[in-house]
């Protein structure tokens, strides 16, 4: 696809076009191959670890991404005040914008990934399909025109025929992208996909594909050199998906023998040899029930999951990454690539699961990583997780002998973690590990959907354990005890406190026994606790007959609390008054659910709205969430407009309930 270029100049230090966990991986490798890094930041991150661990930094821009990170003259102009020789974009971002890797080109600095070309064409997912059917590559019956018309999209959908997908043609991760079942709903999903593809990538071109019904997500790990060499790293089976952004990954898949293996690896080898591919890439595909495998896109650049390809290979793909960006052939043949193992990599988000995985923001009040996991992060007790980027903000990987070896490592590394201040997907990453379709090897990419009620499902034994735990943990920290034995509460004296656990008020009972220990009564349910030792976050205790420990940090009348692997917060609200009637949402005023940018309003003043109807819509961390009529009424305020940036919990709009019509006699 390119033409032949001379050897590029070695180089010796690196900007990193990225934040986070990415721009510390690459650190890491970097400086154990003796190159200097340049890091970059926005005003938001300008305390963020990778700024603080890089030789240098570069402040780049506002917090929102637009301002910042895909500022492409700022960048340049970061490498060039730093004196970098090379730019690695890490993933996301600009990592697979052709513009940013010319303009790389341009400034006569080295881009650590594939030519402005290739990029160009394997990035854009309508382009790409026409390229791997022109190679003999398998690909998903759809539509990837330049008629954009929503009139022409829309009768394409029901040539195709219904449930199909819309996907963003720039980018990746779920973004842009929707499924829809029904030409009813076309419109406005294909509106929301249109926004979403070009708030993230700045293009809103979408392409339809068949929605091929609960397949399993497959792709290739592929390298290759501007010598002509190109070799593949086996498969990643990242198949436990929600919002279609990937959740679970492992290497290698449970449902890819060797002989399959063999024949995805040479059509993905075929493919990047076709188009003269040089660097790091991965092909993904769709494999159905009976084995047949269909080309979705092709990422062209390092991906969120290599991390499991690293553990069963003992490669690092970094390294290769640099070592080809130099000019240098890959050092390894397809026929030395040995598989040993098996590796499983959770994602560790910032959402709520339990509110349709909603992103979070704020302070990540204690922040604990298990040793016996490789953790890729950037967080520390006390930092901040901004609302202007992506969710994710760890992945925890475990490798074992065998598959089972991995899973149970992983689901003990997860109950060890502690991240508490932001809520996050910890305990429903965990149930997906636990469940039996997962466990016997057997989840599709319509895991979740389909057992979403199982793995969503609250342990009401374990929260009541909690609550009787937090209760005493809370006496123990008012005011301070000088010591365990040495109480502020009479013997037979009981105090009742008033916790809210997990939006729940629970009433709650607590006696000093004659012996130092605690009674406490929680509706139906009582639970015996003795303390026995209290020190930092961590306290040991003794709860009816069974000794354990709990993680826990106080911030005012707020416990976060990790018990049995179960992140928590409790509030005491003892001495709150009590929540007045019709604040619990039928107040007819719609509050920001998270902070946010504005993006679109669906409704005006003045109009009649019924209960559940969208009214506006907020993006936050580079995801769409509706926000709807809480009650049916007449629209009597809004108080925001497209673009304006948003605090979680601030009212963005007033809804005058409607009288329910009367009942005849």
């Amino acid at each position: 696809m390119t033409a032949d270029t001379p050897a590029r100049t070695p180089f010796r230090k690196i900007l990193i076009a990225n934040r986070g966990e990415i721009a510390l991986r690459i650190i890491r490798t970097a400086r154990a191959l003796g190159y200097r890094t340049v890091a970059v930041h926005s005003t938001a991150d300008a305390g963020a670890r990778h700024v603080r661990e890089a030789d240098q930094a570069v402040c780049i821009g506002e917090p929102l991404p637009a301002q910042s990170y895909l500022r492409i003259p700022a960048l340049i102009d970061a490498a060039r005040r730093s004196g970098a020789d090379a730019v690695h974009p890490g993933y996301g971002f600009l990592a697979e914008n052709e513009d940013f890797a010319q303009a790389c080109h341009d400034a006569g600095l080295v881009f650590i990934g594939p030519s402005a070309e290739a990029i160009r064409a394997m990035g854009n997912k309508a382009g790409a399909k026409v390229l791997m059917q022109a190679a003999g590559v398998p690909c998903i019956p759809g539509y990837q025109g330049e008629d954009q018309s929503e009139a022409r999209l829309a009768d394409e959908a029901g040539r195709i025929g219904f449930p199909v997908m819309i996907k963003a043609t720039a980018g990746g991760g779920g973004r842009g992208m929707r499924l829809v079942n029904s030409a009813a709903e076309f419109p406005e999903l294909l509106r929301s996909a249109r926004s979403e593809a070009q708030s993230a990538f700045g293009d809103p071109e979408v392409i339809l594909e068949r929605a091929i019904v609960r397949p399993r997500h497959i792709e290739i790990q592929v390298f290759a050199d501007r010598h002509g060499h190109a070799i593949h790293l086996g498969e990643r089976d990242c198949s436990v998906q929600r919002r279609h952004q990937k959740l679970i990954e492992e290497a290698p898949s449970p449902a890819v023998d060797a002989e399959l293996r063999a024949r995805m690896g040479a059509t993905a080898v075929a493919a990047v040899k076709a188009i003269r591919y040089e660097g790091a890439g991965t092909l993904e595909f769709l494999l159905d029930a009976e084995g047949r495998y269909y080309f979705m896109e092709m990422n062209t650049r390092l991906q969120v999951e290599h991390p499991v390809t690293e553990a069963i290979t003992g490669l690092d793909l970094v390294a290769l990454q640099l070592r080809v960006a130099a000019g240098a052939p890959l050092a390894i043949a397809q026929e030395d690539v040995r598989f040993s193992g098996h590796a499983i990599e959770v994602r560790l988000c910032a959402e709520d699961a339990d509110q349709g995985f909603m992103p979070q923001s704020g302070t990540m009040a204690l922040w604990q990583m298990p040793p016996q996991l490789r953790v890729e992060h950037a967080l520390h007790s006390g930092a901040e997780i901004p609302p202007y980027y992506d969710s994710m903000i760890a992945k925890l990987i475990a490798r074992g002998d065998s598959r089972e070896d991995a899973r149970r490592l992983l689901m003990a590394g997860l109950e060890d973690a502690v991240a508490l201040g932001v809520t996050t997907n910890q305990a429903f990453l965990h149930r997906c590990l636990g469940h039996e379709v997962f466990a016997a090897g057997g989840a599709t990419t319509a895991f979740i959907a389909e057992h979403q009620a199982a793995l969503l499902a609250p342990d009401a034994a374990l929260r009541a354990r909690a609550a009787a735990i937090a209760a005493v943990l809370l006496y123990e920290t008012t005011a301070a005890p000088q010591a365990p034995g040495q109480r502020r509460l009479a013997p037979s004296l009981p105090i009742g406190m008033r916790l809210q656990v997990g939006g729940e008020t629970v009433a709650a009972s607590v006696v000093l026994t004659a012996e130092g220990a605690f009674a406490v009564g929680l509706g139906d349910t009582h639970h015996r606790i003795a303390l026995r030792t209290m020190e930092g976050h961590r306290a040991r205790f003794t709860c009816n007959g069974l000794e354990e420990s709990v993680v826990f940090h106080r911030d005012g009348a707020t416990l976060l609390m990790q018990y049995a692997g179960l992140p928590i917060r409790i509030e005491d609200r003892t001495r709150a008054a009590a929540a007045r009637q019709g604040d619990a949402g039928g107040d007819g005023k719609v509050r920001a659910s998270m902070n946010g940018r504005v993006v679109a309003v669906q409704a005006a003043v003045g109009d009649t709205v019924q209960a559940g109807q969208p009214v506006l819509t907020l993006e936050a961390m580079k995801m769409e969430h509706v926000h709807a009529a809480p009650v049916t009424g007449r629209l009597i305020a809004l108080h925001v407009k497209p673009g304006d940036q948003v605090a979680a919990s601030r009212v963005v709009a007033e809804i005058e309930a409607q009288a329910p019509a009367a009942t005849p006699a």
